[in-house]
């Protein structure tokens, strides 16, 4: 591994807490931590052992060894998430200080590549709302599989900048920000990132990080909830932006209710995450509350059914219930979405770029219909819809594109699920199987 850069270690030296002898160290061994977050939407024996509980969140585990996780159905199907464990703690940060019994509306402004996004939608009830932002288009693409693997219709994808939320004001009951940062909490799995990191790529980074930050802030209610968090150790990226948040905005700093035993370390505007003292990579995190509202609220009037009529209403309902949530049509494709989501993307498709709104339920064709690839993964699907279980191994053929043999009683379109859980479709024809597993989505190793 290269040497860690020495201005930084020298930065870090200049906090009381820092150990630079156990620091160094954790740095030169080899990383063999690895952690995911289960979907607690989609429940399953998983193919491999789940070793310890990540002790800050109730879907966290470590594993003992990782395994493939492109080759494994499972993932495929979203039943989890790879993540680190540190960044798993803002499932904490969130339930100590909102009421999820209630239905809420957050905002995760800078979302890719999804892990966040999926943790806060774990915790959501079907009537809240998330809306997940990602300014690059490219990372928004990955944002709205890993957001759609997750199986819900409360969730919309926005590719925007951030200032344009400034444009909701007292819109959102909490808004996480994981801001882009000089990522040295990734020193040790990505060690080629040590040589891209300088004072002068933490000192823009933290006047983007400010620029974020205000840029949104107007959107968050009065008592709202702005979670700050980096994969950085520097502390112009962490304390410093958190201390002028406090200084020079309408919030202040919440404190938790860390268990010492954990072996966060508690500084005095954050949460610090390093990796000799807990099993995680670097990271850090803060709770912030706004005090107070100097804007007027918007509201959204909510809109039922549109653009469905009957017949239509027929076809789908073979596949969902159109009675628990809204449905709409954009580009041919209907969604469906809960009141808040067809709410929200009624009154501001206009103002903002949408790349994902609630779930493609697909396409209707004469009187078919050709499911969108999100419909395998809803996890409400009607269970009158065509299934073929599948092992394995030909569920794997299937997610590499390959011929396998289905049961010969089935024909027709057919949802495809592993373990009960949902890959997706394909048409067995008498002489072919049409697959419509997405190529974007085919394995190729």
């Amino acid at each position: 591994m290269p040497k860690l850069p020495s201005q930084l270690i020298q930065s870090l030296n200049k906090l009381e807490h820092f150990n630079e002898k156990a620091f160094t160290a954790v740095h030169e061994e080899e990383n063999k931590v690895t952690s995911i977050r289960l979907n607690p939407f989609k429940k399953v024996s998983l193919d491999f052992k789940l070793d310890e509980s990540v002790k800050w969140n109730s879907q966290g585990y470590y594993l003992n060894e990782r395994p493939s996780f492109t080759l494994d159905p499972l993932f495929q199907a979203g039943c989890y998430y790879p993540q680190e464990a540190g960044s798993m703690f803002i499932e904490f940060c969130l339930k100590q200080t909102l009421d999820f019994t209630e239905t809420l509306k957050i905002l995760d402004v800078c979302a890719a590549p999804g892990g966040k996004s999926t943790l806060i939608n774990s915790l959501l009830n079907k009537e809240s709302l998330l809306v997940a932002n990602e300014l690059i288009k490219s990372r928004a693409d990955v944002l709205v599989q890993n957001l759609s693997k997750w199986g819900t219709c409360n969730t919309i994808v926005t590719n925007n900048d951030p200032q344009r939320f400034a444009e909701l004001p007292s819109f959102f009951d909490a808004v996480v920000i994981d801001a882009p940062c000089s990522g040295s909490g990734l020193f040790r799995k990505q060690p080629d990132a040590i040589d891209e990191w300088s004072v002068d790529h933490v000192k823009a980074c933290g006047i983007r990080q400010k620029k974020i930050v205000s840029d949104v802030l107007p959107a968050l209610k009065e008592d709202g909830i702005l979670i700050y968090s980096t994969c950085s150790y520097s502390e112009e990226e962490n304390e410093k932006i958190v201390s002028s948040l406090v200084n020079e905005h309408n919030l202040e700093f919440v404190r938790l209710p860390i268990d010492k035993d954990w072996g966060i370390l508690e500084t005095q505007f954050g949460y610090r995450f390093y990796p000799h003292l807990l099993k995680s990579e670097g990271f850090f995190c803060a709770v912030l509350r706004k005090k107070e509202c100097l804007e007027n609220p918007v509201h959204i009037r909510k809109k039922n059914n549109v653009e469905t009529n009957k017949v239509e209403l027929e076809i789908l309902g073979r596949f969902i219930n159109s009675d628990r949530a809204h449905i709409t049509k954009k580009n041919n494709q209907f969604h469906l979405l809960n009141a808040e989501g067809m709410g929200f993307l009624t009154k501001f498709e206009k103002t903002f770029y949408f790349k994902k709104a609630g779930m493609v339920i697909g396409e209707i064709k004469g009187r078919d219909m050709v499911p969108n690839q999100e419909l395998a993964w809803f996890t409400e699907l009607n269970m009158n819809t065509p299934i073929i279980e599948l092992d394995k191994e030909t569920s794997l053929k299937f997610l590499r594109k390959e011929n396998f043999n289905p049961p010969k009683n089935v024909s027709g379109l057919v949802l495809l699920r592993y373990k009960e859980q949902g890959l997706g479709w394909a048409k067995i024809l008498p002489n072919r199987i049409n697959n419509y597993l997405p190529n974007s989505l085919r394995i190729l190793k």
